[in-house]
């Protein structure tokens, strides 16, 4: 069995060609999917302001075969976010996403001293 490694990703776009009821509806829910909302799960949260009702990000927790690498979690994640939006009605364009390896990235701890 491969070795998994769980990657955080952030993936960014824009809204595009938002329908009348998509746009009412996001600035209906925008209190939902501020700052407060910002949290990576394995479902994604939605994060944007409404004004201007531009652009969003998208918060995941990816599990995947360490083989695979970054670029791997961050097509899964953006796959995630484009059947979240499709099935929400949501018009978008331009994904990309930032990954992050939590078994891979170094913790630097402050020293007693520096505390």
């Amino acid at each position: 069995m491969s070795e998994q490694h769980t990657y955080r990703v952030i993936v960014r776009g824009t809204w595009d060609g938002l329908g009348d009821e998509s746009r009412a509806r996001l600035l209906a829910e925008a209190a939902d999917h501020g700052l407060t909302s910002m949290r990576f799960t394995e479902e994604g949260t939605l994060s944007y302001e409404p004004s201007p009702l531009k652009a969003f990000s998208m918060r995941y927790v990816v599990v995947s075969d360490a083989a695979d690498g970054e670029e791997m979690a961050g097509a899964l994640a953006e796959e995630r976010a484009e059947t979240t939006l499709r099935e929400l009605g949501h018009g978008f364009t331009g994904l990309r996403s930032t990954v992050t390896d939590l078994d891979t990235m170094k913790i630097n701890r402050k020293s007693a001293s520096r505390r």
